[in-house]
């Protein structure tokens, strides 16, 4: 049997005052005295009172929280995404509730229509990798609750968003590659339909082509962009004895994979293949040599995130012009690319 939770019915009836006197010394109501907010604080954690956020949101209209979707908890770029959300509804007395799809469709609909049903004042997302029907995501928005999405977007939903120029970022990373004396580039892209790697790989052809280096299909390998998708690529390439000197790859992880198979193999990085990732992830100053990557700036983005979220709430009434916020990228350059001075 599961114990009942204590109420604040329960909290008055210990302390021999009304409900009502508790809800305010809970709130820390002026009116209150200090002892009896003390009283009432003390017997609270005695009881182990929980609030009921629901119940307080049915009464207010508001829950003082957000809810965060991210596809993958344990990445620097999310994790710090996050943070940014957080660090700016923190200081509006806000807080975020945040899940994880785990690239899985039914997990993300799940978590969306639990968020809802938990009556949170707004959802900040960032769409699954796999996720290409969006009715709950129009759910949300049909519901008049805010709805902010970065990174991984879309432009089929009437709603505010956050992303980085990934055109731009590929670009940049395939250019520099070209001005360090590379000409074969491989392409680690996904083999999903997600609009960031579309675009860096829009860059990276853009790049070739204004440089007048023919695009090769063969250079291109598709996968989903983690280490084990960089081993096996790499792996392949080299099976096949397709020459190349450089790999630009859309995740830090496939091309991490892809440097520790080239030193088992005794190819020289950056002598011999030059090496670049994206997102700028923390490891990406560990790995040897350190991996050059495109910063993607999460902190912000989570800063930006949140500001909309809270534009939308102060004005709800409001009709939908969805504004979308584009951060620019930035290359770091590290030895794994640098050839030349």
């Amino acid at each position: 049997m599961k114990s009942k939770k204590a109420t604040i019915h329960d909290i008055a009836k210990k302390l021999n005052i009304t409900a009502s006197t508790v809800s305010r010394a809970l709130k820390n109501d002026p009116r209150i005295s200090k002892a009896t907010k003390k009283a009432v604080t003390d017997k609270a954690n005695e009881l182990d009172y929980q609030p009921n956020h629901i119940a307080s949101a049915l009464r207010s209209g508001k829950s003082q929280l957000i809810g965060v979707v991210v596809p993958i908890i344990d990445r620097t770029f999310f994790s710090a995404v996050i943070r940014g959300i957080e660090e700016v509804a923190y200081g509006l007395n806000y807080r975020v509730v945040v899940s994880q799809s785990n690239e899985i469709v039914k997990h993300e609909v799940s978590t969306i229509n639990a968020l809802l049903h938990a009556r949170v004042d707004g959802i900040i997302a960032s769409l699954g990798k796999n996720t290409r029907d969006l009715e709950h995501y129009q759910n949300v928005i049909d519901k008049g609750v805010p709805l902010v999405l970065f990174d991984r977007t879309t432009d089929d939903l009437l709603t505010n968003q956050v992303i980085i120029d990934d055109y731009l970022g590929g670009y940049m990373a395939t250019e520099h590659l070209i001005k360090q004396g590379y000409r074969k580039i491989v392409h680690f892209t996904t083999v999903n339909a997600v609009n960031i790697y579309k675009k860096r790989f829009s860059g990276h052809r853009q790049a070739l082509s204004d440089y007048g280096i023919p695009f090769d299909e063969d250079l291109v390998s598709r996968g989903d962009m983690q280490l084990e998708d960089g081993i096996q690529g790499i792996t392949k390439i080299l099976e096949q004895g397709i020459a190349f000197d450089a790999i630009f790859s859309s995740s830090d992880y496939a091309a991490a994979g892809a440097m520790q198979v080239l030193k088992k193999k005794g190819v020289r990085i950056p002598e011999d293949v030059g090496v670049v990732g994206f997102s700028n992830e923390q490891f990406t100053d560990l790995t040897d040599p350190p991996l050059t990557s495109i910063k993607q700036f999460p902190m912000e983005m989570g800063h930006v995130a949140a500001q909309l979220f809270f534009d939308a709430l102060e004005h709800p009434n409001k009709k939908p012009h969805p504004k979308k916020t584009v951060l620019q990228p930035e290359l770091i350059v590290r030895a794994s690319s640098l050839r030349n001075d």
